[in-house]
């Protein structure tokens, strides 16, 4: 996934001149997970630029370049790294176009690595993504595979529109063959990565290969359970995922972060609200507990796991 990220980066420079990537280490050493590496040596220090360390002033520096023009790519070295930047990011990447009518567009993607499972210290393993879906005039997207990583890029960039890119951290060396003529994901659409006919699990990011093996687990006790993968949180897509709840009849939503307050509450709300008449059993949730992100030896506990997943699904039968 890793190396999918720097192709699609690279790919975007070589076809579009506007294109400015900044952050914190991104130029001679190429990032701190190497998503970088190579573009400041092929396209120049103007075009791949180091900058303090200062997030805050990172994204306002983007605002200018984008209000001039360009479309910058800004790296936020680790997740809970970025929240010094919020403020630019909520009362000015996410207002701007609404602010000026629709004459100034802020095409900006904001990068962000993000989620456990690395035995990343504090500050080091967060996910953020509710912030920044409940936050009105941005989309949030974030790839869980290596196909998605380079054609979900590829969109944001091109996007007129502010996109908080969520990169899974643990995924960055996940392996897939890449066809990049074949990696399209428009922003907005979920996928179906596995059918099934007893319950769905709809995730996103770093929780996908969870719910897969859960779903492979979950044979050995007579269940056929779909996988949704989101993709993206927003836009979200209503109608693929009130397609596939309808068709099942019951759903499980999983993810990392928190329960309280998490996507996965809108998520169970909106496939509530939508799709009423057709569940057999409520909507539940898996997620991180209510803390802050454990140290790195308990992390394992915190994440959502196989066994979670199916004790949710066991439930989801008997409520039935």
């Amino acid at each position: 996934m890793a190396q999918a990220l720097n192709s699609a980066l690279r790919d975007t420079m070589r076809e579009d001149p506007t294109v400015h990537l900044l952050g914190e280490d991104v130029g001679q050493l190429g990032g701190v997970f190497r998503i970088t590496d190579g573009l400041a040596a092929e396209f120049g220090a103007d075009r791949c630029l180091d900058t303090p360390l200062a997030e805050a002033g990172i994204l306002g520096t983007a605002i200018g370049m984008a209000m001039y023009g360009l479309r910058p790519v800004v790296e936020m070295q680790f997740d809970a790294f970025a929240y010094p930047a919020m403020e630019q990011l909520v009362s000015h990447v996410a207002k701007m176009r609404n602010r000026t009518a629709g004459r100034l567009a802020l095409p900006i993607t904001v990068r962000v690595p993000y989620g456990g499972g690395i035995g990343g210290v504090e500050h080091h393993s967060d996910s953020s993504e509710a912030y920044y879906a409940s936050t009105p005039g941005l989309h949030v997207v974030t790839p869980a595979t290596v196909g998605d990583a380079y054609g979900l890029l590829r969109a944001s960039i091109a996007s007129d529109d502010p996109v908080v890119f969520l990169e899974p951290k643990r995924l960055y060396w996940s392996k897939d063959e890449l066809d990049t003529a074949a990696a399209v994901a428009p922003v907005g659409r979920a996928v179906l990565r596995r059918t099934g006919r007893s319950a769905v699990l709809i995730t996103y990011g770093p929780s996908l290969p969870v719910c897969l093996e859960a779903a492979e687990a979950a044979r050995a006790e007579g269940w056929d359970l779909a996988v949704l993968d989101l993709r993206s949180l927003v836009p979200f897509d209503d109608a693929t995922v009130c397609e596939v709840v309808r068709s099942v009849g019951r759903a499980v939503v999983v993810h990392e972060s928190t329960g309280f307050g998490g996507v996965g509450a809108e998520i169970a709300a909106r496939v509530t609200e939508r799709c009423f008449h057709h569940l057999a059993a409520p909507v539940l949730r898996v997620t991180g507990f209510d803390i802050p992100y454990p140290p790195p030896m308990l992390e394992h506990h915190h994440l959502p796991g196989v066994d979670r997943i199916l004790d949710a699904v066991a439930k989801l039968q008997w409520e039935a």
